[in-house]
C-alpha cells in the first residue's frame, strides 16, 4: 500500500507501485547473452530495493536479441528473482508479439510490456486490434509501452481511451516525456496503473499520477531511486526533489559517449560480484576518456 505516492489502478492485478528498473541483458566476450550475469544484475537491482523487474526494455536491447535469445533472457530473470517481472514482449507484428507474450506468460512471467508496433505507421484501429490479440492471448497482466520517439507510433488519448476497455489491460509505461499527455491519461484512467519512463520525470511522473517509476538509473544505481520514490511516497517532497536533482546530474553522466553506453560502464565502475559485458552491435562501448569521465562524474556525486 502507498503513502503520499500514487496509488496503482485498480484493473492491475499486480499493483505496480515504487521502482521498475529495465533490467540489462549482460553479454560475454564472445558477445552471447551471459545468462548468469543477466541473473546476477537482476537480483542486484532487486536487492536495491525494486518492487519489480522488467527484462527486454530498451535498456535490455531487446530488438537487437533473437527470438530464442530473448525468450531464454525471460526465463532467466524469472528464475532469478521473487519480485513480479514484467517481460517486454513487443514486436513489430502482432504475429510475433503474441508469440513471446504466450511464452513469457507459460515461462511464469507475471505480466508482459507491449511496446507499440514499429517501423510501419499505426493508426488507432491498429493499436486497437494489436492490444486486443495480445490480452486475448495470454491470462496475465498486459502493459501498454509509449515510446513513439523510437517506435515512431503515439497513442493519442482517444485510442488510449479504446485500450482502457480492452480486459487484461492494466497499465501504461510512459516514456513520450510529454507531460501533458500523462497526466492527462492518468487523470482519465485511474484504473490503470501508470509508470513513468524517463529519469527526467521521475517526480514530475509521481505528480501527474504514476504509481511506478521505470528508471534505467536504477539499473546501476538503485538505492538512489528507490530513496526518491521512498521519500515522495513518505510526504518529504523536498527530499524527492533533490534526489530528482541528483538523478538529473547521473542521468546527464550515463549520456555522455555513445548512445546506451552509460549504465553498463557505470555498473562495470562499481564494486560488484558480476561483470554485464559490453552492448550488442551496432551500439557501442565508452572509449577510453569518457569512461574516465564517467568515473569522476560518479565519483563527485559520492556514487563510487
Amino acid at each position: 500500500m502507498t503513502g503520499s505516492a500514487p496509488s496503482p489502478g485498480a484493473a492491475d492485478p499486480l499493483g505496480l507501485s515504487g521502482v521498475v528498473p529495465p533490467t540489462v541483458t549482460a553479454f560475454d566476450a564472445a558477445g552471447d547473452v551471459d545468462h548468469a550475469a543477466t541473473a546476477a544484475h537482476a537480483r542486484f537491482v532487486a536487492e536495491g530495493g525494486a518492487s519489480a523487474v522488467f527484462p527486454l526494455g530498451t535498456n535490455g536491447e531487446a530488438p537487437l536479441l533473437t527470438a530464442p535469445e530473448r525468450r531464454a533472457v525471460v526465463e532467466t530473470v524469472v528464475d532469478a528473482v521473487d519480485v513480479p517481472v514484467i517481460a517486454g514482449v513487443g514486436a513489430p507484428s502482432t504475429r510475433e508479439t503474441v508469440a513471446h507474450a504466450e511464452h513469457a506468460a507459460a515461462t511464469g512471467a507475471d505480466g508482459v510490456v507491449v511496446v507499440t508496433p514499429y517501423y510501419y505507421p499505426l493508426d488507432g484501429d491498429g493499436a486497437v486490434a494489436h492490444y486486443r490479440a495480445v490480452a486475448d492471448a495470454v491470462d496475465v497482466p498486459v502493459y501498454a509501452y509509449h515510446i513513439p520517439g523510437k517506435t515512431g507510433n503515439e497513442l493519442s488519448l482517444a485510442t488510449l481511451d479504446r485500450l482502457a476497455d480492452i480486459d487484461g489491460l492494466a497499465g501504461v509505461k510512459d516514456s513520450s516525456k510529454d507531460v501533458p499527455w500523462l497526466a492527462q491519461a492518468a487523470d482519465a484512467h485511474p484504473e490503470l496503473s501508470f509508470l513513468a519512463g524517463s529519469d527526467s520525470l521521475l517526480v514530475p511522473g509521481l505528480d501527474a499520477g504514476c504509481a511506478g517509476l521505470v528508471s534505467a538509473v536504477a539499473n546501476a544505481f538503485p538505492e538512489l531511486v528507490v530513496d526518491l520514490y521512498g521519500a515522495y511516497d513518505a510526504g518529504d517532497r523536498e527530499r524527492a526533489r533533490r534526489l530528482q536533482s541528483t538523478v538529473f546530474d547521473v542521468r546527464g553522466a550515463l549520456k555522455r559517449g555513445p548512445y546506451m553506453a552509460g549504465v553498463k560502464t557505470a555498473l562495470s565502475l562499481r564494486d560488484l560480484p558480476f561483470d554485464v559485458g559490453g552492448l550488442r552491435p551496432p551500439l557501442r562501448p565508452m572509449d577510453g576518456d569518457d569512461r574516465a569521465a564517467l568515473a569522476a562524474d560518479l565519483e563527485a556525486l559520492d556514487l563510487l
